[in-house]
């Protein structure tokens, strides 16, 4: 399994978009690709906050991106690349997906302090 480092997220309230998917396992190497890209893309949007993502070894995947507003989601919804990686995704890449919209009323945080040792 892989994972990204937590988001660093503002107080809420915020939006999260919620995508679980199950990979075809179909041009994996195209499909790495654009999920970078479409990462390089997100962080250049308005109103982008973050994301979390991992993907097991059976190709489920959970990523968890952070908008400030239902109105960054739909840019980043209709954003030209981003409409394009959608359409080979369900063309190529995703057997199945699921897209969840929440908003985010409470958060809270814990880190081990860097000067102690485990």
């Amino acid at each position: 399994m892989t994972m990204a480092r937590l988001a660093d997220t503002p107080e809420p309230p915020y939006f999260a978009v919620i995508f679980t998917s199950q990979a075809s396992q179909v041009d994996t190497a195209g499909y790495a690709r654009t999920a970078q890209h479409m990462l390089e893309l997100a962080k250049r949007q308005p109103g982008y906050l973050g994301i979390e993502e991992t993907r097991d070894e059976d190709g489920v995947g959970i990523t968890v991106s952070y908008w400030q507003s239902h109105e960054a989601i739909e840019a980043w919804k209709n954003q030209t690349d981003h409409l394009d990686a959608q359409r080979l995704g369900r063309k190529r890449w995703y057997s199945a997906f699921r897209l969840r919209i929440a908003r985010v009323e409470r958060a809270t945080a814990w880190a081990v302090p860097k000067s102690s040792s485990i």
